[in-house]
């Protein structure tokens, strides 16, 4: 990887339940932690323009004059609002005037507009979105997590095969292990679509481990895990909720009385690293793999720490040749 290979990113600046703020502020620190980064910041007139005046050359402002509402039908709002800040931002990819678009607006809108406006890569059946699930050791690698909610036994192996290629460009995992989402650890357990998947990346995906529980996605047993977009969106929702519902309990009970609020200022250092161990805004944002080019979709709810470690990502997986080696891996 050239870690000094300039690299523009297409940041939506209005997508996102706490935008346009956190977004600036987002691309503010990005911008300062990559002296090779550069952002072209989509969205009106008056968001961008200042911004851009105020942060220097390295921030260019590109006017879009439409946005795509959470609410809105994906696909319907990408085709009727061509001036929107998500189809804005794809099309400057599309046309090589950026190397990657992020947007923490509707998910389904950035899907479906870097599906019909940047394309797909050659051979990719379907995009899916990956996300990185924290853990105590090597992230995972979770994917589909809402991108297709019915599959086909070869849509996972191309799942795989794409998660592999993601693990070791931006994770750096050398021999990424695979294992398929299951009820059971036994090739006969599950759906006919995980039977027949466990079937075929076993005769062609490298690394591949068998089944996995839902237990077993914390804990590091593989480092990328593949199911269909509906299983994976509720495993990740169940994940998220959990770590979440655990950490205020945590935190209920370190002060709950004087002598346990004792202890947690004793305790606190080794909290805030689990804390951050736990933390998604650490990777920032889901990459859509398949997609001609990179895409990364951030939470609806995006801090500006989530928005600068999600221009990271991209900005890693562009100096990684990502889109390029995810077409020679399928």
């Amino acid at each position: 990887m050239n870690e000094n290979r300039s690299v523009t990113v297409a940041v939506d600046a209005v997508g996102g339940d706490f935008a346009p703020s956190e977004i600036l502020l987002g691309v503010s620190q990005a911008i300062s932690a990559d002296s090779a980064l550069r952002v072209m910041l989509v969205g009106p007139d008056d968001v961008v323009t200042p911004f851009a005046a105020s942060a220097g050359d390295r921030v260019i402002p590109v006017v879009a004059s439409e946005i795509i509402a959470m609410d809105e039908h994906p696909a319907q709002a990408v085709r009727a609002k061509k001036d929107s800040s998500i189809v804005v931002g794809c099309r400057l990819v599309k046309e090589r005037r950026a190397d990657a678009f992020f947007s923490a607006g509707s998910t389904g809108a950035a899907m479906a507009a870097a599906t019909l406006v940047m394309g797909r890569i050659k051979g990719v059946s379907r995009p899916a979105i990956a996300t990185v699930i924290p853990t105590g050791g090597h992230p995972v690698v979770l994917l589909d997590v809402g991108a297709n909610a019915d599959c086909k036994p070869e849509y996972l192996v191309q799942f795989a095969q794409m998660g592999i290629v993601y693990s070791r460009a931006v994770l750096g995992v050398d021999s990424p292990r695979v294992g398929l989402l299951n009820i059971g650890e036994e090739p006969t357990k599950g759906s006919l679509l995980a039977i027949e998947a466990h079937g075929l990346m076993a005769e062609s995906v490298r690394g591949f481990i068998g089944n996995v529980e839902g237990r077993d996605l914390p804990t590091g047993v593989a480092d990328v895990v593949v199911t269909d977009g509906f299983t994976g969106n509720v495993a990740l929702k169940l994940l998220e909720g959990t770590s979440k519902s655990i950490l205020g309990l945590v935190k209920s009970a370190m002060t709950a009385t004087v002598l346990s609020s004792l202890a947690a200022a004793v305790l606190k250092p080794a909290l805030i690293r689990m804390k951050d161990q736990l933390d998604p805004d650490a990777f920032g944002g889901a990459p859509l793999l398949g997609v001609d080019g990179v895409c990364i979709i951030g939470h609806g709810s995006s801090s500006a720490t989530a928005v600068k470690n999600a221009l990271r990502v991209a900005a890693t997986s562009v100096r990684h040749d990502l889109a390029a080696r995810i077409g020679e891996a399928v």
